[in-house]
């Protein structure tokens, strides 16, 4: 019987596509561009295929939103998505019906979620929540061992947020709230205020005060909701130098000292590295 196990991370942008098998080994791993669903997802499959069809299991940690209802005929589909002809695309059906074996998909920062608490960040915690800030933002937690879900997935980025005093006059950038976090906090947003990224703004612009401060917020609420022993914020803004050290201080300062956790030691960067996507998928499985 084998133990190969087909590793999708699929992205707006790219799709990472791998073999691996329980142990965390990763044989092989290739990027394919994400165009259309059938392009994209024949590509994937024909790759896979490529290094033979029999597979233990498909593992897929994928952009949203996504029908996780398995009684729901869309289950596995991405639903309403600003991703240009990616909306009700169905992502599972393809490996299902191209290697006939079990298909676990999530969302990606489910996948890395779940990844950091078994193997990264948050190992021997109880409980882990990951977000994700750079494109948009995303997030999922892990409580006694099992992803939280409700109707759906998680939608942490799409949380209502306080406003910063030096930030009043900006309408915010997601399309659906204006000024919700992913709609402040996020690379299209920090661009579509500022024209640069993050990084890429002197050291003492406003922009990292305030890109900061709405993360610590962000913290803040996560932290009275769940409580979890680790936050662990990663994606390409928290590349910035100094950004999670800002951060930490910001929700430090608004916590006040009533959580039981401290955000010095609670709000800490991932540890798995560029393979968080592909090991997201590895634990979706249960490998």
């Amino acid at each position: 019987m084998t133990d190969k196990i087909a590793l999708i991370e699929a992205g707006g942008t790219k799709f990472i596509v791998g073999v691996g098998d329980a142990s965390r080994k990763i044989y092989a791993r290739t990027r394919i561009d994400t165009t259309r669903p059938e392009e994209t997802l024949s590509a994937a499959v024909d790759w896979l295929r490529a290094r033979g069809a029999d597979y233990a299991a498909v593992g897929i940690a994928s952009f949203g939103p996504l029908d996780l209802d398995r009684a729901s005929p869309q289950w596995g589909h991405i639903t309403r998505t600003t991703k240009p002809h990616w909306s009700d695309a169905d992502i599972a059906g393809p490996f299902t019906r191209a290697f006939g074996c079990p298909v676990a998909i999530d969302t990606d920062v489910n996948g890395a979620a779940l990844a950091e608490w078994k193997w990264g960040a948050g190992q021997g915690t109880n409980s882990t929540l990951y977000l994700t800030v750079g494109t948009g933002v995303g997030g999922g937690a892990v409580v006694g061992g099992r992803l939280v879900h409700g109707l759906s997935h998680p939608e942490m980025g799409h949380i209502r947020m306080p406003r910063h005093p030096a930030d009043m006059d900006f309408a915010g950038h997601c399309p659906f709230h204006g000024d919700c976090l992913e709609g402040l906090a996020a690379g299209p947003a920090i661009i579509a205020r500022w024209g640069a990224s993050l990084s890429d703004l002197p050291a003492d612009h406003i922009g990292h005060e305030i890109v900061a401060w709405y993360l610590a917020q962000a913290a803040q609420t996560f932290q009275a909701i769940l409580e979890p022993a680790r936050i662990v914020l990663g994606g390409g803004v928290l590349g910035t130098p100094g950004l999670l050290d800002r951060v930490r201080a910001e929700a430090a300062k608004s916590a006040a000292g009533y959580f039981a956790g401290s955000p010095q030691h609670n709000i800490v960067a991932p540890a798995l590295g560029e393979d968080t996507g592909l090991l997201g998928a590895l634990a979706l499985t249960g490998a």
